[in-house]
């Protein structure tokens, strides 16, 4: 497993992802590390690993924008502070199971379990924000997929009712 990735990108300076440009070896995403996908927009629509990574390391240090509302493209980071991050964290695909845990406290990503080169990067959102911008269908595909997305002190939206319904119903034996 490769998990040199972070070495070789603190020698690497013109390839982070963010648009500032950091000093080589402060540990900020790079494009040899990671790759940001995109829809048929062209907008950032989530982020894969290009290289492996262990579990239960660092693989980042994430920055951004602060904000005093959730929006698209943001991360909590304490009850009143959002961090609006377009680049690299705020694409982060969500999953019922993640594979990267966002440290609110240093601005870091971790990764929760061995994440191999090509896997798309995730996070629990309904575990890491109070409130969503908006609520949405999950589509991870997990054992243990709860189907719509809420932030952790909101309770569904009607068109999140309707859909637990609907769900509930195609789930039944």
């Amino acid at each position: 497993m490769n998990t040199q990735a972070m070495d070789t990108a603190k020698t690497e300076e013109s390839d982070c992802l963010y648009t500032f440009k950091p000093k080589p070896g402060q540990g900020y995403p790079s494009s040899t590390q990671f790759e940001v996908v995109h829809n048929a927009s062209g907008l950032g629509a989530g982020v894969k690993a290009r290289v492996a990574f262990d579990s239960r390391i660092c693989i980042a240090k994430i920055s951004g924008y602060a904000l005093g509302e959730p929006r698209l493209h943001t991360l909590q980071i304490s009850s009143r502070i959002h961090l609006y991050d377009c680049w690299f964290s705020g694409l982060f695909a969500h999953s019922c199971k993640p594979n990267v845990f966002i440290d609110p406290c240093y601005l870091e990503a971790w990764t929760l379990i061995e994440i191999f080169a090509g896997d798309l990067l995730t996070v629990d959102y309904a575990n890491t924000e109070d409130k969503l911008f908006r609520q949405f269908a999950c589509q991870c595909g997990e054992l243990n997929c709860r189907g719509w997305i809420t932030g952790r002190n909101e309770p569904l939206n009607a068109e999140g009712q309707v859909f637990m319904a609907q769900w509930r119903e195609r789930k039944r034996p």
